[in-house]
């Protein structure tokens, strides 16, 4: 059994081929490609074909659109596709691999596992619709315990896709991904929950490129409203959930990232509610004053 999955949950056809072509470049071809297609209106079938004997994968065509409703319940019945891997990495359809990536996860493999490690990542670089490099290549330290991790993101020390991880199979299906709306940071909580909240290794050799194209959801701006949502659920269930796993400290990080974020959207009465809820949890009584006269002087 081949240890390695690389799902991807397909609907823009606009760089899948180059996706594709970063897979049949692989110096190492232990992986196979497992290919959910969300009901798109570019059916991939006739660029598929010039694979077949370049990429060991396996299509299926999905006649409901779930992406649309909850991108999350797309990555999971794509993730159903596999057949007894190890090991998962969730590939966009329009990111792309260095030729030597794959054999890097190996090289790296039986070091992953003396560790006890159940999350592994890639090095990665931003590129544009073009392919061009927009940003500095984004190293980490080789391991990294998974709340520091948050941290320097949440400090803007590094960023974060779903792309640039490899996963244990079985934390992905016992653990899941938490459904936010657009998926939206449901990622990053997915990183600090499949490694256990222990450590993460970095793969610092080998490069991931991120696209940033203008059509992916990190590119657009005409959902702000429901990033809004999605960002608030993820620090309060980072709070009322996981709070065991952060300092004094971290915890005031967090209560400042959910009150910027609530102030972004202060109509929404839901939030009102989970915030006092959160500041009555953590003792923070002042806090929920203080932030009463924000809002009540942000309306004069």
């Amino acid at each position: 059994m081949i240890p390695l999955a690389i799902v991807i949950p397909y609907y823009k056809i606009n760089f899948f081929e180059v996706t594709l072509d970063s897979l049949a470049n692989q110096t190492n071809q232990q992986f196979k490609v497992y290919i959910g297609d969300d009901a798109s209106p570019d059916n991939p079938a006739i660029l598929l074909e010039n694979y077949q004997n370049k990429i060991d994968f396996v299509y299926q065509r999905f006649e409901q659109n779930l992406g649309g409703k909850s991108l999350v319940q797309q990555w999971n019945r794509c993730l159903d596709l596999c057949n007894g891997e190890e090991w998962i990495m969730i590939l966009g359809d329009d990111d792309v691999l260095e030729p030597h990536c794959i054999d890097a996860f190996y090289t790296h493999l039986e070091e992953i596992q003396s560790l006890n490690i159940s999350v592994v990542r890639f090095a990665t670089q931003v590129i544009d619709k073009d392919g061009v490099t927009i940003s500095q290549v984004h190293l980490h330290p080789k391991t990294e315990k998974a709340v520091d991790f948050l941290i320097r993101k949440l400090k803007g020390g590094t960023r974060s896709s779903l792309s640039e991880y490899v996963f244990k199979k079985e934390l992905v299906y016992y653990i899941q991904f938490k459904d936010f709306p657009l998926a939206w940071y449901s990622d990053l909580l997915a990183v600090l929950e499949f490694s256990n909240w222990k450590q993460i290794f970095t793969i610092n050799e080998a490069i991931v490129y991120f696209r940033l194209s203008g059509l992916n959801i990190t590119s657009r701006k005409d959902d702000l409203t429901l990033k809004n949502v999605a960002t608030f659920n993820f620090y309060y269930y980072l709070l009322s959930n996981c709070d065991i796993h952060f300092s004094k400290e971290e915890i005031e990080k967090l209560l400042d990232n959910v009150e910027r974020t609530f102030l972004d959207n202060k109509k929404n009465v839901r939030h009102w509610i989970q915030l006092f809820m959160l500041y009555f949890m953590f003792f923070q009584y002042k806090r929920f004053l203080k932030l009463g006269f924000k809002v009540k002087k942000s309306i004069r």
